[in-house]
């Protein structure tokens, strides 16, 4: 039985996709607190964030949580408090990947589930991480008409994960963004798709919750993606530098290089996920 039949049947892929989703259930590193803003529970403070806001007269550390901004309520002044606490962190090295870009801040009820998870303020992209919030990235796993999926490489000057193989798109929804038109952002400036390109594609799902220690803090992300068939005329191309090469892989090459960690942890979840969920089709 050659690679490709044995991780062909759903029972394959199946055990695949678990050790992915086990490796993305992290704890937070030791002495991270549970974190809330403006008193809706949102993350977790890493201690050297800690360490850096220490003695801010609207930061409250106690034995067991952290508080920012505990006698603010939502809205401009909190926003510019948020600011504030970023560039402070950003003046302690707490955050290797500012990009002067703002993503929503969430309540973490159940990020997932819009009901009941709400938006609290904003804040910059690059103290996320630091501070344990929840961000919510998209992506698109583009099909070829022959069965085979296009991947991209990562740039060596991202931040995480530098030159791994990724998923063709793959991006955060930004500040009061639509995760639908994130998509379409993500895929003009990752492979050059415009919005026609992909107009048949599934809708977005929520597959998995990504919570992984990183060196800067912990990563707690909502994974969302949908599937397309790229007609055969279209060529996927990079456009924003993020991305150093895209291929076109047949699934015996995809599933090689998915067990040998050829790609980041999110990307081995979405492109195991869609091809178990191919093997019932």
């Amino acid at each position: 039985m050659t690679k490709s039949d044995l991780f062909s049947t759903r029972q394959g892929l199946q055990a695949l996709l678990k050790g992915f989703l086990e490796r993305a259930s992290q704890e937070p590193a030791a002495g991270s607190l549970p974190l809330y803003i403006a008193g809706h529970r949102c993350g977790w403070l890493f201690p050297g964030a800690a360490k850096a806001l220490s003695g801010h007269p609207n930061v409250l550390v106690e034995t067991t949580s952290a508080h920012l901004g505990p006698n603010l309520t939502s809205g401009d002044t909190l926003d510019a408090f948020l600011a504030e606490i970023a560039q402070k962190l950003r003046a302690a090295g707490c955050t290797p990947g500012w990009r002067n870009e703002l993503l929503d801040i969430w309540t973490q009820e159940d990020p997932r589930d819009q009901t009941s998870s709400r938006r609290v303020g904003a804040i910059e992209r690059g103290v996320m991480r630091p501070l344990g919030l929840t961000t919510r990235a998209v992506h698109l796993s583009g099909w070829s008409e022959d069965g085979r999926l296009w991947v991209a490489r990562r740039s060596l000057t991202k931040a995480t994960d530098p030159g791994m193989w990724d998923t063709l798109v793959g991006g955060l929804v930004g500040n009061l963004e639509d995760p639908e038109l994130a998509l379409v952002r993500e895929s003009d400036e990752e492979a050059g798709l415009d919005a026609p390109d992909i107009v048949n594609r599934t809708p977005l799902r929520a597959i998995a919750q990504m919570k992984r220690r990183i060196p800067e803090g912990f990563q707690t992300e909502i994974v969302l993606t949908c599937e397309s068939v790229l007609p055969s005329h279209i060529i996927p191309s990079n456009r924003d530098g993020e991305v150093m090469e895209i291929k076109l892989l047949d699934t015996e090459t995809l599933l090689d290089m998915l067990k040998n960690d050829a790609f980041t942890l999110e990307a081995s979840i979405v492109i195991t996920e869609d091809l178990w969920r191919r093997t019932a089709q």
